[in-house]
């Protein structure tokens, strides 16, 4: 099988050039101007560009058990459709990935309805360290901890297993990092003025700058103590982006960090027009820390940029405050999230191609992925710069049908998604349901 990718823009790895793109099989076997195969499908690309695969470290397609929110097959789909060709994915689903037996069961589903490549992270529990260190570093991304901050039995607040888990574990330890006594405090406080009817906008107060700087300032300062390799997920404030460091490289980093699409998108302002829709833990917070991580991003303090997709039906997101789930569907929209911010001067093509793409398969030492090499996986995204497009039911592919940015217009879009050489999605459809690959790791 083989398709040929002409005369398109190719942004990789700090380089902006115009090329053809030979894809055999599952691999990228060419990149040079004026290839000639008369045996490939031929697909002209002038006037779009080329990146590689959106490598997402983050997501939750809630299978098994919260299908009704979404599932592996509906999720992956949305995800090609927004260029994210490789995800991650986290442990708290029904039953929660605790056990290899159980993870081993979302591989053998995303083996058969994924069609973006997958690693599923093994969750920690105060009690499951023995499962933990049977954890492949080769064919599993990492652990993830909730710290001070989950639901149901995956919060492991007991400091003793989470040294033990930092000291020992033997991939990545990623980690949820709020205070669940902070927000407990605060929370109680706001019930106390508002009873059931707290506003959306002190969601902001009540998972504050506190409980995120506090257990930040404490998982790092115990990843210090044991040499763990720690990513710290979705970092929301200005005051945590001094405890990490941009002066070494990421392939040498023991302590990373991620940020997410919505958090550089929204501020506390947009809880007057969206509420529930853009309640996701942890909180859209003040612009003044929207604009301290975007700074961070560009100045290599954060690593990594993600969507943490957690979708809810929009019947669980129309309830009151405490009732209404945390969490935002955005697999699909986080591409162009970050290419409008580009657009608005705010941050460069190849910085979005190396947060989005590199960094993440740096980070994680995934297997030929993350760039545009010969001889890598071809994992390729074209978009057009210049393509306005409003989000809309009809367009929308998450299994809850809905998108907090229904209706607004986007300016550049993803056109086609090729995952491990196969063409998966075209002009608005999925062309293919073949399966993607599980990731592999160089450790």
């Amino acid at each position: 099988m083989k398709t040929l990718i002409k005369n398109c823009k190719i942004i990789n790895e700090g380089d902006l050039y115009v090329s053809d793109i030979l894809i055999k099989d599952q691999f990228i076997d060419k990149i040079a101007k004026n290839i000639n195969d008369s045996t490939a499908t031929i697909i002209d690309a002038k006037g779009k560009y080329a990146m590689p695969g959106v490598i997402d470290d983050q997501v939750h397609f809630r299978e098994p058990g919260l299908t009704h929110k979404g599932d592996i097959a509906s999720e992956s789909r949305a995800a090609v459709a927004g260029g994210v060709t490789s995800f991650m994915e986290m442990p708290n689903v029904k039953p929660p990935s605790i056990t290899i037996k159980d993870l081993e069961k979302k591989y053998a589903i995303a083996s058969k309805n994924s069609v973006a490549n997958y690693s599923f992270y093994m969750g920690a529990t105060n009690d499951n360290f023995k499962e933990l260190m049977k954890v492949d570093p080769k064919n599993h991304c990492g652990v993830k901890i909730f710290m001070g901050s989950s639901t149901g039995n995956m919060l492991v607040n007991d400091e003793k297993t989470i040294r033990k888990i930092f000291a020992e574990s033997p991939v990545l330890v990623a980690i949820h990092s709020e205070d669940d006594r902070i927000i407990a405090k605060n929370l109680q406080e706001a019930m106390l003025e508002y009873g059931q009817n707290i506003p959306f906008e002190l969601h902001s107060d009540i998972r504050s700058v506190e409980a995120c700087l506090e257990m930040t300032k404490f998982a790092i300062s115990i990843a210090e103590e044991h040499d763990t390799k720690l990513h710290i997920l979705h970092i929301t404030t200005e005051e945590e982006l001094a405890l990490f460091d941009n002066s070494i490289a990421l392939k040498d980093k023991r302590i990373t960090a991620e940020a997410c699409s919505h958090h550089l998108w929204f501020d506390r302002d947009d809880y007057e027009e969206y509420g529930s829709l853009i309640k996701c833990n942890p909180a859209i917070k003040e612009y003044r820390h929207k604009k301290a991580l975007l700074k961070a991003v560009l100045d290599d303090r954060i690593d990594v940029i993600a969507s943490d997709h957690a979708p809810h039906t929009i019947a669980e997101k129309s309830n009151q405050y405490l009732a209404a789930p945390s969490g935002i569907p955005l697999v699909q929209h986080s591409l162009a999230i970050m290419l409008e911010l580009s657009k608005q001067g705010k941050i460069l093509l190849d910085h979005v191609v190396e947060k989005m793409c590199h960094n993440p398969a740096i980070l994680f030492q995934i297997e030929k992925r993350g760039f545009l090499r010969e001889g890598y996986y071809a994992d390729v995204v074209l978009f057009d710069l210049n393509h306005e497009w409003k989000v809309s039911p009809d367009n929308i592919l998450y299994k809850c049908e809905w998108s907090p940015f229904e209706g607004k217009k986007f300016t550049s879009k993803v056109t086609d998604t090729f995952v491990s050489g196969n063409h998966v999605y075209s002009d608005g459809q999925i062309i293919s349901d073949e399966a993607g690959m599980r990731l592999q790791f160089e450790r």
